[in-house]
Order: C-alpha cells, then sequence, then structure tokens
C-alpha cells in the first residue's frame, strides 16, 4: 500500500482508542415529574447515569412499571466489547503496518459485521427490558411496554426516551471512512 494510505490506516486504528473514554450510546428520559431529565450513558463496559444518580432513579421508576433492574453487572457484553475493540486497534494497526489492501477489506467488513450484531444484541436488550414486565408491577397499563427506541425518541406514557448514538458511536464509524478513504488514495496512487 502507499504511505500515505498506511498513514491513514494507522490513524483509523488509534482512533479507536477514545472508544474506552467516551460513551458509544446516551438514552435520554424527560417527564414532567423530572424537569432536568433523566439519562443513561452506556460504555464500551459499563452503563452509567448522566448525573450522578439517574441510573438509581431510572431503576426506581422501572420497578414500579415491572421491568426489572439495569444491573451492569448483568450484562454480558460490557465485560467481552473492550477486548473486541481491542481486537479492532491491534488489526487495523496490523494493517497500518502490512499494507495489505485484502485485510484492510476484512477489517471493514469484520466492523459492519460487529457493528451490525451490536445494534442488533442492543434491539434485543431494550426489547427483553420493555416487555417482560412483572406480572406483579405496582402500574399496570395493560397492552404497554416500554421498550425505547433504538434510534430517535418514543413517548412511554408520560416519558419520552430519545436514544441517541454518542461520541464512540461516532469514532467508529469515522475510523470505518478513514479505512475507506486509506483504500481509495491507495487505487488512485497505483493506477
Amino acid at each position: 500500500m502507499h504511505p500515505t494510505s498506511k498513514k491513514i490506516l494507522l490513524v483509523s486504528a488509534l482512533i479507536l482508542i477514545g472508544v474506552y473514554f467516551f460513551p458509544l450510546w446516551n438514552i435520554n428520559l424527560e417527564a414532567p415529574q423530572y424537569p432536568e431529565g433523566l439519562g443513561l450513558r452506556i460504555w464500551v463496559n459499563q452503563i452509567t447515569g448522566f448525573k450522578e444518580n439517574d441510573l438509581q432513579n431510572i431503576n426506581g421508576l422501572n420497578h414500579y412499571i415491572g421491568m426489572k433492574p439495569i444491573d451492569p453487572d448483568d450484562i454480558p457484553e460490557l465485560k467481552i466489547m473492550p477486548f473486541a475493540i481491542g481486537f479492532m486497534i491491534a488489526f487495523g494497526l496490523f494493517n497500518a503496518f502490512k499494507g495489505n489492501r485484502k485485510t484492510v477489506y476484512i477489517w471493514i467488513i469484520l466492523f459492519l459485521i460487529l457493528g451490525a450484531i451490536g445494534l442488533y444484541d442492543f434491539y434485543i436488550w431494550e426489547y427483553n427490558y420493555g416487555h417482560n414486565l412483572d406480572p406483579n408491577a405496582p402500574i399496570k397499563v395493560p397492552g404497554m411496554t416500554y421498550q425505547p427506541p433504538l434510534i430517535g425518541s418514543k413517548q412511554l406514557l408520560n416519558i419520552n426516551a430519545i436514544s441517541l448514538p454518542s461520541v464512540s458511536s461516532y469514532l467508529i464509524l469515522i475510523s470505518i471512512v478513514l479505512a475507506l478513504v486509506a483504500l481509495i488514495i491507495d487505487k488512485k496512487k497505483n493506477r
């Protein structure tokens, strides 16, 4: 590969280190009883509240409608994802130094597959939390489910749930785009 393409691949791989320092996804809840809102931040290895007590308050609300508590220790993906990102960084660095177009394509395809699996898994996680409700919950609304949207906003009783990608998701997208740019530049330089 052309030296410029290798440098772009190096940046593409190194930018992924930021995934360990910023959230992947945000879920915000807007409700009259919480004028400043509540929020969840989903990281590569943990789930936190946007503010100090948000996760605790969300779990309190969830109790009343029969949702099980959100306990990061019960989510195995949070233990797996740091290693998956580490592997993708290492594979990206390998590509930057080796400069083999075929392995760069494999890296991009693997990223897209992992992203699709991650989004599907997140959808299933949201589905299970929003549909598998405790029949003995204090508040029951017949036919009501509480699954937040995968992307976008959704009204759940008097709560507006907003679910959007966060900084780390964009870092991953930038990494993929940079890898594609590296391939395009290499193709043009080798004509």
